[in-house]
C-alpha cells in the first residue's frame, strides 16, 4: 500500500537561531553607515557649526574634509587598520594647523562623529536592545580607538610643526654673515638660553666648514644677559671653533655679562674680547694679514 506523508506534518529544524558574532556584526554595521552616508555626514556637519567648530575652514572646505574623515572612519572599522587613518590624519593636520585649527577642534569633530554614528546604531536596533548592546560592544572600542589615533597623530604633527617652526625663528635671528673671504660675523639679538645658544653653534661650526672660514666674529651687543650654563656654552664654542681651524673674536661685552663672566669663573683666557663689533672687525681683518688705514674727511690716508 502506498504512504503519503502531509507536508504541513513536517518539523523544521529545533533551537535558537545562530547569533551574529563581532565578525558579522562589524560588517552590518560598516553596511548600514555607508549605506546612510550623505545623510549622516550632513548630520554631522551640523553638530560641527552648532558647536562652531572649524570656523576657519569656507563651508567648501569644510564639506571636502569631512567627507574623507568619514570614509577614513568607515574603512577602520571594516579593517581595524588605523595606518591610513594615521597617514590622513597627519596630512590634514599639515593642512589646517596653519589656519588656526587647535587640538580640541579636531578631537571634537571626531567626538562628534563618534556620537552621531551611535544614534543612528541605536536607531537601528532600538528594538532589539541584545542585539543593539552587543553592537555598542562591538562599535565602541573600535570607535575610541580612532579618536585616540587622530588625536595623537594630531599633536604629533602640531609638535613637529612648532619644532620646525622655532628652528626657523632661531635661524633667522641669529644669521652667520659672510663678511670678506675667511671672515664671518654671527651677529646676536635677543635672549641667549640654553636651546638658542646649542642652535648658534650648530649654525657657527657648519658656517666656519661651509665658507672654510679662519676668523668669526660673534658679536652680543644686542644679549641683555646670560647666565652661567650659557657662558660656558659660550667657552665650548670657541673651542669647537678653534678645533675647526677658526678664530672666534667675541664683542659687545656688556658690563652686565662681563661681571657675570667673571663671577662665576669662566675660563676668559680662552675667549679672545674686543670691545665693539667695528674694533672686532679690525682685529679679524689683521689676524687674516690684511692692512688696516684710516681715511681723513678728505679722502685722503
Amino acid at each position: 500500500m502506498t504512504r503519503y506523508e502531509d507536508p504541513s506534518a513536517t518539523v523544521a529544524p529545533t533551537g535558537p537561531p545562530r547569533a551574529l558574532d563581532e565578525e558579522d556584526l562589524l560588517p552590518q554595521l560598516v553596511a548600514h553607515l555607508r549605506e546612510h552616508r550623505t545623510r549622516l555626514r550632513q548630520e554631522w556637519v551640523g553638530r560641527i557649526r552648532e558647536a562652531h567648530l572649524l570656523q576657519a575652514m569656507t563651508a567648501q572646505e569644510m564639506s571636502a574634509e569631512t567627507t574623507l574623515v568619514y570614509d577614513n572612519y568607515v574603512e577602520v572599522l571594516e579593517t581595524g587598520s588605523v595606518e591610513a587613518l594615521q597617514h590622513y590624519a597627519r596630512d590634514l593636520s599639515e593642512r589646517i594647523i596653519p589656519r588656526g585649527v587647535e587640538t580640541h577642534e579636531v578631537v571634537g569633530i571626531v567626538l562628534l562623529l563618534r556620537d552621531v554614528l551611535a544614534r543612528s546604531l541605536f536607531e537601528k536596533y532600538q528594538r532589539d536592545f541584545a542585539l543593539l548592546n552587543r553592537v555598542l560592544d562591538a562599535y565602541e572600542p573600535a570607535a575610541n580607538r580612532i579618536a585616540n589615533t587622530v588625536a595623537v597623530s594630531f599633536v604629533e604633527e602640531r609638535e613637529r610643526v612648532i619644532r620646525q617652526q622655532q628652528d626657523s625663528i632661531r635661524e633667522l635671528s641669529t644669521p652667520v654673515l659672510p663678511v670678506r673671504e675667511r671672515l664671518l660675523i654671527l651677529p646676536i639679538i635677543g635672549v641667549l638660553d640654553r636651546e638658542r645658544a646649542r642652535q648658534l653653534t650648530v649654525q657657527l661650526l657648519s658656517g666656519i666648514r661651509t665658507h672654510r672660514a679662519k676668523v668669526v666674529v660673534v658679536d652680543i651687543t644686542g644679549v641683555p644677559d646670560v647666565d652661567e650654563s650659557v657662558a660656558n656654552h659660550l667657552v665650548r664654542t670657541v673651542d669647537a671653533s678653534r678645533l675647526m681651524g677658526a678664530s672666534v673674536i667675541i664683542t659687545g661685552l656688556s658690563p652686565e655679562i662681563a661681571q657675570t663672566l667673571v663671577t662665576i669663573g669662566v675660563d676668559l683666557s680662552k675667549m679672545n674680547t674686543i670691545g665693539d663689533l667695528q674694533g672686532g672687525l679690525e682685529e679679524a681683518e689683521r689676524l687674516l694679514g690684511y692692512a688696516v688705514s684710516r681715511e681723513d674727511g678728505n679722502g685722503g690716508p
